[in-house]
């Protein structure tokens, strides 16, 4: 459930990457998202504070922005703990469109395993690693999400809610199943992704991940 998270990490996505949406425009220099010649990398890791350290909505725009600007970039570098689902889903569209390559440098997460699985060709560098874990919606999150939406959306009580929840939550896990095997995931390994807890990773070995063609040379 953690697609809903874009209505509660807007305003900070959109405030908090600005000095981000700077140095990706200015095409130099550290930052989140900037380009090393031919390659766009979005590290967003090894940041100064000010900066929000997961994927946010506003990443969406810089992504399009620096694509337009910058047409002979063939790659995307990639190192991030993940963040927004929406946000990770916009870009993976984005990066597919494009028909850019993928590459791993450092660690590839959760929803940054979307926009990874975007790629044309799939690499990782030697000593990274891509985690897998269920997805999740904080307590929190939940009852933000209930309240600003509840009268929009009709739900007149918390059980109402709730078998909102129950099928808007398989519908998602179809898409996401779906989204991996378009990309030329192995099915089997696609469903053994939904086995760890959100709080915990799943790090599969380089062999692992090459035979259930997660990292690949082909396209899909």
């Amino acid at each position: 459930m953690a697609a809903k998270n874009w209505a509660f990490a807007l305003s900070l996505g959109c405030l908090g990457a600005l000095a981000g949406a700077v140095t990706a425009r200015e095409g130099g220099g550290e930052g989140r998202l900037y380009v090393d010649g031919e390659t766009l990398v979005f590290d967003t890791e090894t940041l100064p504070d000010d900066e929000p350290g997961e994927i946010v909505i506003s990443d969406i725009d810089l992504f399009r922005s620096l694509l337009q600007e910058q047409p002979g970039i063939g790659t995307l570098r990639l190192n991030s703990s993940g963040g927004s689902i929406y946000a990770s889903s916009e870009i993976a569209w984005i990066v597919s469109d494009y028909g850019l390559n993928t590459q791993v440098d450092g660690e590839c997460v959760s929803a940054c395993v979307d926009i990874f699985l975007a790629g044309a060709q799939r690499h990782m560098t030697r000593g990274s690693k891509i985690g897998f874990h269920r997805r999740s919606w904080s307590p929190e999150a939940v009852e933000g999400y209930y309240n600003d939406l509840r009268d929009s959306r009709g739900w007149n009580t918390p059980f109402v809610f709730g078998s909102w929840i129950y099928t808007d939550t398989q519908r998602e896990m179809y898409e996401y199943l779906s989204y991996m095997v378009d990309r030329g995931v192995d099915a089997g390994f696609a469903i053994e992704t939904l086995q760890v807890d959100s709080g915990d990773e799943w790090y599969p070995s380089r062999l692992r991940l090459m035979s259930a063609g997660v990292l690949r040379d082909d396209v899909p």
